[in-house]
């Protein structure tokens, strides 16, 4: 077996830790491949990593011990050891291997959300914004009708992407009512937010099903995440929690790919406006760990992939669809409970929130936790499918949710 020993003088180690250094992860991942592919004859090869786990901290100049075992997918199974103590395993995979089950298939999904150009002005929004203060709910929601008129006309691929959605979810071909009733839903939605980051919850009625997980995971102290989707209004279900006083609700998400126009809502009162904790920057599991260990609760929106991010194959509204594998480790990385939720819009003033507890990971897991992520993410994805066919307009994914996907 090949052996590997990282020197002191690695570049790496000056700033991690200054007085106490520790081999990065990344650092031992790196030096470990460049002794795999030479030991393996696969220098050729351009792999990508599927599962890497850290069991216990490397130093420079410690003797480690390479192992490998090529699997019948192609893919590479490696071990990284110590004085016959394992300290790191995973398994790498081959940069053009496909398979439903790391979802390295095409992302052109996800990809698509992501640059998808915003429409409207944020001057226009502007002035919606004090119309709608000034003049009322009412007036506002009259208003929402020209402009889902406006994009009936002018946004064909949204109109596209909903009759395909529309048409898996309602099981029968959708009419022109029903895309006006799904972009009216997410219009007032959006609308509400901006009356909710004024305070004004008291607008709504509202009925919440299964409140008493909440109350009892505040009870107990311990936080749990909060899974939502791109349905119906994350901020009707985080201003409800907040009206329990002393109770923290924190979103986490990619900032950067929150709508420009969303901004306006910040200038709003900031005790009414939730937390966020940025993903994609070093600090966020901390946060997140540090606002769970204070008792509150993390929401994430788990329905969109991004990028190269871990995701899961799962069948959703009968056909193959990719989903985020992220957030589920990240509970699981915790040992936090994790619940789905959701604020579905059901016309009106009227809001329905639910709650569902999906995973406990503070308990052992019987199968290994690996096993008990894609359970979870099943589960997750099974729920998401109840409430899309329970409620159909509330799901506003509006861009080819299933191109690209494998069976």
């Amino acid at each position: 077996m090949p052996t590997l020993t990282i020197g002191a003088e690695h570049p790496a180690l000056a700033g991690h830790f200054p007085g106490t250094p520790i081999v990065p992860g990344v650092v031992l991942l790196d030096e470990s491949l460049r002794a795999l592919e030479q030991d393996a004859g696969a220098a050729a090869t351009r792999w990508r990593i599927s599962t890497a786990k850290f069991l216990s901290p490397v130093r420079p100049g410690e003797e480690l011990t390479l192992g490998h075992e090529p699997l019948a997918d192609g893919s590479l199974r490696f071990t990284v050891s110590r004085d016959g103590q394992l300290v790191a395993h995973g398994v790498l995979v081959p940069a053009a291997h496909k398979s439903a089950d790391n979802a390295a298939a095409v992302r052109a999904s996800g990809a698509q959300w992501v640059g998808e150009p915003e429409r409207g002005s944020a001057a226009i929004a502007r002035i919606m914004t004090f119309l709608a203060l000034r003049l009322g709910r009412k007036f506002a929601l009259a208003m929402l009708w020209l402009i889902t008129a406006y994009f009936y006309l002018f946004a064909p691929s949204a109109r596209r992407h909903s009759r395909e959605y529309l048409r898996r979810a309602l099981a029968r071909a959708p009419a022109r009512t029903d895309f006006f009733r799904h972009v009216y839903a997410f219009g007032a939605t959006l609308l509400d937010r901006l009356y909710l980051v004024h305070g004004r919850l008291d607008l709504f009625a509202l009925t919440i099903e299964g409140e008493e997980l909440m109350h009892a995971a505040a009870a107990r102290g311990d936080g749990a995440l909060l899974l939502g989707a791109h349905l119906g209004s994350f901020a009707m279900m985080s201003a409800v929690g907040r009206r329990r006083p002393g109770l923290r609700v924190a979103m986490a998400m990619y900032e950067h790919h929150a709508s420009r126009i969303a901004a306006i809502f910040r200038d709003a009162d900031p005790a009414s406006t939730p937390e966020i904790i940025p993903l994609g920057h070093l600090d966020a599991m901390l946060r997140i760990r540090d606002a769970l260990d204070a008792g509150g609760f993390v929401g994430m929106l788990a329905d969109r992939t991004i990028g190269e991010a871990p995701a899961q194959v799962v069948d959703f509204l009968g056909a193959p669809a990719l989903f985020p594998s992220g957030p589920m480790r990240a509970a699981a990385a915790l040992r936090r409970r994790v619940m789905f939720m959701t604020g579905l819009y059901r016309g009106a003033n009227h809001y329905h929130i639910v709650f569902h507890e999906i995973a406990d990971f503070s308990q052992p897991a019987p199968g290994g936790r690996e096993a008990a992520v894609r359970a979870a993410i099943g589960r997750y994805v099974a729920l998401l499918e109840t409430y899309c066919r329970s409620d159909p307009y509330n799901w506003f994914n509006f861009y080819d949710f299933w191109h690209g996907v494998p069976p």
